[in-house]
């Protein structure tokens, strides 16, 4: 059953040393900066639980992953501060998975559109089904991805993030998703997906937990400048929230 709370839901339930962690948001699971939040933070707190070998990053419901981060929020910006404030808040999610020192699991059971193509990226490992097509629409509305391009490249190439970002109206379907490398497997449900998904986080979560974690460092080697990196992308991101062009393109989009 999906959230109607308008700050969004975040649960985590621990079994089997498998952390799974689940959002929702009523606006097809997108991210008011709260909710990012609280995302970041608790990546940080499993990232040093000893209870925990790997994580499972899933959204609500059975259509969309996640739309990115709150449009109503992007509308209301009236300042810098504001705008690198709302940016941030993706900036320090990525951040949160790429520090944190458990393997990521993403189940991606929708559209993913934005933040949420982000979302995706900074996963180690993504199921997903025939469903999950994604799209990056920011350049559609005044603004680019620019906070997360870098997570989007390091998984489909710089190619790949020209492909998707220069053509922000079109959806690329789930198997071209999974042959630039965004994800692992593809499945023709949802149900086919959990089982697999559920058969390969058992196996894996019973194997040595620290050459997971060595392994997790291996995968983001070359990283370490992004904590710098992606707040700078939050503050030009914010500068062009600000935009006339932003603004008259954001005014097409209300209600």
């Amino acid at each position: 059953m999906s959230t109607n709370r308008v700050n969004g839901s975040l649960y985590t339930k621990i079994e089997n040393r498998i952390a799974t962690v689940e959002f929702g948001h009523p606006a097809s699971n997108s991210f008011v900066s709260e909710l990012l939040a609280r995302l970041a933070n608790e990546f940080d707190k499993l990232s040093t639980n000893s209870d925990v070998s790997l994580i499972v990053l899933k959204s609500e419901g059975e259509r969309a992953f996640c739309a990115g981060a709150s449009f109503d929020e992007l509308v209301a910006i009236s300042n810098l501060e504001e705008g690198k404030a709302f940016f941030s808040g993706f900036a320090n999610v990525i951040n949160a998975m790429r520090t944190c020192a458990k393997p990521i699991i993403g189940r991606v059971q929708g559209k993913a559109v934005g933040g949420g193509v982000g979302l995706a990226s900074a996963c180690d490992y993504v199921y997903a089904t025939e469903a999950a097509s994604i799209k990056l629409s920011e350049i559609s509305i005044g603004i680019a991805p620019l906070v997360i391009a870098p997570a989007v490249e390091r998984k489909i190439g710089k190619a790949g993030l020209a492909e998707l970002s220069l053509n922000p109206t079109e959806w690329k379907n789930a198997y071209w998703a999974k042959e630039k490398g965004l994800f692992s497997k593809v499945f023709d449900s949802i149900a086919e997906m959990d089982k697999e998904l559920d058969f390969h986080t058992q196996k894996l979560a019973s194997y040595n937990p620290e050459a997971l974690t060595q392994m997790k460092q291996i995968l983001w080697e070359g990283t370490e400048h992004w904590n710098k990196l992606l707040i700078e992308r939050a503050e030009a991101s914010g500068r062009l929230s600000l935009s006339p062009n932003t603004k008259n393109a954001l005014e097409k989009f209300k209600k």
